[in-house]
């Protein structure tokens, strides 16, 4: 048997337990012992507000349509930033006591299929709790990089560093996803890494990672366009990633980028984008954005930048950075039976977080 989240209703979540299957011949059994929080997308499950909830996904059209939703509750399993230890295995792809990085949601347990189920082994050498980034959350913000290299070179990228290397770079939001593209931004050779929140606390842990940090109270658009010159009537951020979900900093992203320039969006947007004026810096300076969903590579790359790839570039990234993104990034740290509860406080608001991990007691004890 093992624990799964469940969220029963808006608002309504519990622990619910699941029988575990046999493994199959070619299969493997994890128990988890870090499972990472992420409080952008999960919390529109608890909050009702994933567009899976009220519309169908129609994959081969790539359109939300009316019709039965998509996704319903109770919903189960939510999650994508698992570790877990192999305590069982039928297959020569992972030995017993491995420990790997996969996405099979907020469970004690999971019994894999290399067929089907994606896994990366962790090196010995990675602190496992920084594992909690490598199958998706790292890719997520690798691939944001990738975007912007492919945006200045097209498709003879080389390497992630291509989009910023040299150049000047601004990121709004210091959530995780801001914090780890900013990090792979300062690791590739940005000249300039300037991030830009709302949250105090949060510009704190981006400037204790080595940026610099602005405040939307500052006009950080007419800031960082007077020192960032290029030409005449040329001035700006050469590429700014936007990685928070919130009208207003999209309509910031496209003020704070350079005429001509590109915005690389890695953000989920469920309210609609009222505060995004078309009208003003988008349309009369010619600007582009372009949306970096994990779910694609840009076109032309995918033979050369698959997911399996990114997740390197990810523990590459870890090895180098991961002492202070374990330092300040990692801001919580709870019991899995105190999962419900501690969603419900960051949906409510009662609670705040960077990057908040589940931990297996039992897995601590064993050191």
């Amino acid at each position: 048997m093992c624990e799964v989240l469940s969220i029963e209703a808006p608002g309504e979540i519990t622990l619910v337990q699941e029988k575990l299957p046999a493994v199959p011949e070619g299969g493997f059994r994890v128990v988890t012992t870090y499972s990472g929080i992420s409080a952008g997308t999960e919390l529109t499950y608890v909050k009702g507000s994933n567009p899976y909830l009220s519309a169908t996904w129609d994959p081969a059209l790539g359109l939300f349509t009316e019709g039965t939703p998509s996704i319903g509750y109770p919903v189960r399993g939510i999650g994508y930033m698992q570790v877990g230890r192999v305590v069982e295995t039928r297959t020569r792809a992972v030995r017993e006591g491995a420990l790997v990085a996969m996405a099979y949601g907020h469970r004690t347990g999971y019994v894999a299929d290399p067929m089907t189920d994606r896994f990366v082994e962790l090196p010995g050498d990675l602190d496992p709790m920084l594992g909690v980034f490598v199958a998706h959350m790292g890719p997520i913000c690798a691939n944001g990089l990738l975007h912007a290299a492919t945006d200045l070179h097209g498709p003879s990228v080389r390497d992630l560093g291509d989009g910023v290397r040299g150049r000047r770079v601004a990121v709004v939001g210091a959530g995780v996803v801001g914090l780890l593209t900013a990090s792979f931004a300062l690791a590739y050779g940005a000249a300039e890494v300037v991030v830009v929140d709302e949250t105090p606390a949060r510009l704190d842990i981006a400037e204790a990672l080595g940026t610099e940090v602005l405040t939307f109270d500052e006009d950080p658009a007419v800031e960082l366009k007077r020192r960032w010159r290029h030409a005449p009537n040329d001035r700006g951020a050469d590429v700014v990633f936007q990685c928070r979900g919130r009208p207003r900093a999209l309509a910031l992203a496209l003020r704070l980028i350079r005429p001509q320039g590109t915005v690389i969006d890695l953000a989920f947007y469920t309210d609609g984008a009222d505060e995004v004026r078309l009208g003003e810096e988008f349309h009369h300076n010619g600007l582009s954005l372009r949306s970096a969903q994990i779910g694609r590579v840009p076109r032309g790359l995918a033979h050369a930048w698959d997911r399996e790839r990114l997740s390197y570039e990810t523990i590459a990234l870890l090895r180098q950075r991961g002492d202070g993104l374990r330092e300040h990034v990692i801001t919580d740290v709870v019991g899995f039976a105190e999962a419900p509860q501690f969603l419900a406080d960051l949906a409510a608001r009662r609670r705040h977080s960077v990057q908040a991990v589940l931990r297996d007691h039992v897995e601590d004890e064993r050191g």
